[in-house]
C-alpha cells in the first residue's frame, strides 16, 4: 500500500490543505508539456482510467527521469547522468538532480518543491507551480521548443551616474520632517498631568 501521509494531527491538516489547492487541469497542462518537450510519452498508473488525481500525477513523474530529460532539453548538459533504477533512492536522485538543475538555470527558490513534495505525494501542488514557472523562465531565457506558463517579465536594471546619485542626497523626503508647518509646540507632554481648564462664559 502506498503511504499516504500522517493519519491523524497538525501534520495531516496540513498535508489535507496542500492536496486542496491541487489543480488537475493545470496538472495535465504540465504532463502535455512535459511530453512534448521530451518525446516521452508518460504513461498514468492505470492507463484504462488515465490521469485522474494528485496520485497519478505524482507516480508518472517521481522517477525524475522525465524531469531530467525536461531540464537538460530546456538547459543541455544540466544532468549529466540520468538514473535509470528502481530504486527509491535512484529516483528521489533525479529529482534532486532536477532542481538543482532548475535553479542554476535561474529559477528562484521560492517557486522550487521539496524532494519529498513530488516523490510521497506531500505538496503536488508545489510541483505544478514549479513546472509553470520554469516554462516562463524558458520563455525569457529564449528556449524555442514548447510553451507553458507566463513568461517571467526581464530586470529592468536601472544605472546612475555618481553625479545623479550624490544629486538624490539632497533631496529632502516629506518623511524626514521639516521645521515648517505642523508641529508639537504646546502639546501636552507626554505623561504629565493634563490640565483642565473650566469653561467660563
Amino acid at each position: 500500500m502506498a503511504y499516504q501521509g500522517p493519519a491523524y494531527g497538525l501534520s495531516r491538516e496540513c498535508m489535507l490543505k496542500s492536496r486542496a489547492k491541487f489543480d488537475m487541469n493545470k496538472a495535465l497542462q504540465v504532463l502535455e508539456w512535459i511530453e512534448k518537450v521530451t518525446d516521452l510519452e508518460l504513461i498514468p498508473p492505470n492507463p484504462e482510467r488515465g490521469f485522474e488525481d494528485y496520485v497519478d500525477f505524482c507516480e508518472c513523474l517521481k522517477d525524475g527521469i522525465a524531469l531530467c530529460r525536461l531540464i537538460n532539453r530546456i538547459m543541455p548538459g544540466a544532468v549529466t547522468k540520468i538514473n535509470k533504477s528502481a530504486s527509491p533512492f535512484k529516483q528521489m536522485e533525479n529529482i534532486e538532480m532536477f532542481l538543482k538543475g532548475c535553479l542554476n538555470y535561474g529559477l528562484k527558490s521560492w517557486d522550487m518543491f521539496q524532494v519529498n513534495d513530488l516523490y510521497e505525494k506531500k505538496n503536488p501542488y508545489l510541483v505544478v507551480n514549479c513546472l509553470f514557472s520554469l516554462g516562463g523562465l524558458a520563455q525569457r531565457n529564449g528556449f524555442d521548443g514548447p510553451v507553458i506558463g507566463v513568461k517571467v517579465a526581464d530586470e529592468n536594471k536601472r544605472i546612475f551616474t555618481k553625479e545623479q546619485l550624490e544629486m538624490g542626497k539632497t533631496v529632502l523626503s516629506l518623511q524626514t520632517g521639516t521645521n515648517r508647518g505642523a508641529s508639537q509646540a504646546g502639546m501636552t507632554p507626554y505623561g504629565s498631568t493634563r490640565q483642565i481648564i473650566p469653561d467660563r462664559r
